[in-house]
């Protein structure tokens, strides 16, 4: 007996239904399953808990380096929460972004102004005191004169005495290396090209009577001389006049010659020439010739 084909429609329907109960089985109990997991972790879970309260953890002992850390960890939390803890303190309102507040701007060390030199600086005498192309560095004052008392300059080196200076034909005398502008050469490397000068002036004086009269005094000035000058033994200051008498010693920077202050009357031990005043030379005026009549 042969089966019509529309019976097997119906078959197949009843097999689909059958595997759609498995699956719905399955999945159902597939969720039971992950409920009971579930439920046994959580349990799992709290006993954990449970005995971890109760177990007591060793700390290990605690050393500098870890109390220094701690410490400046400390520093740094409280210093971030100043604000916090003293709500009542008023924060900083003058700090900008960008810019350095006062306390952290770094302390610049104070430099010292440069003061003014009021030291003769040589520019002023360029044209009005310049011989043979080199410029001298000393103008003679007002009260310059040429003195009519004959000064000598008697030169030792140790005891070997060397030929005498006569220093009276002129008012001022410039001493130093460069031969061709100095009027008493020294040649000794201590010494500078333009060492002294030796300046005749005239000056007043009082006498034993209580009266004021005028002479002629010899001083001497150092250039501002690199190794100085020295007056019987002692370095004079730069710049300066001073008067010099009879029988004073000089000598110029580390030279071991010494210059000793003598006259033409010094062996007489004459003090004043005639007149007892030394007002300098006179200058010679022409004579006048008579008018014709």
């Amino acid at each position: 007996m042969v089966r019509s084909p529309k019976s097997k429609p119906h078959r197949n329907s009843s097999s689909n239904e059958k595997k759609k109960r498995r699956r719905d089985s399955s999945s159902s109990a597939s969720d039971e399953d992950n409920k009971r997991y579930q439920r046994r972790h959580q349990e799992q879970s709290r006993e954990d808990n449970r005995s971890r309260s109760n177990v007591r953890i060793k700390q290990e002992p605690i050393t500098d380096d870890d109390e220094s850390r701690r410490h400046r960890q400390q520093k740094s939390y409280e210093s971030s929460t100043t604000n916090r803890r003293n709500p009542h303190k008023k924060e900083d309102k003058t700090y900008q972004w960008g810019k350095q507040t006062e306390k952290e701007k770094p302390k610049e060390t104070p430099v010292e102004k440069e003061k003014p030199n009021f030291g003769v600086s040589g520019a002023l005498l360029k044209d009005t005191n310049t011989y043979k192309g080199v410029v001298i560095k000393y103008n003679e004052p007002i009260e310059a004169r040429k003195p009519k008392r004959r000064w000598r300059f008697y030169v030792f080196k140790g005891e070997q005495e060397l030929p005498m200076y006569q220093i009276h034909r002129q008012s001022a005398y410039l001493i130093g290396r460069e031969r061709t502008v100095c009027d008493l050469p020294v040649d000794h490397p201590s010494c500078s090209k333009q060492h002294a000068v030796l300046q005749y002036r005239l000056m007043d004086y009082k006498r034993d009577d209580d009266t004021m009269g005028r002479r002629v005094i010899p001083y001497i000035i150092d250039l501002g001389s690199a190794n100085g000058t020295y007056l019987n033994n002692q370095k004079i200051e730069p710049q300066r006049y001073y008067e010099l008498r009879e029988n004073d010693v000089i000598k110029f920077g580390f030279s071991t010659r010494e210059y000793v202050l003598l006259h033409e009357d010094s062996a007489n031990n004459i003090e004043q020439i005639s007149g007892n005043e030394d007002e300098g030379a006179e200058i010679k005026q022409e004579p006048i010739e008579p008018t014709k009549k």
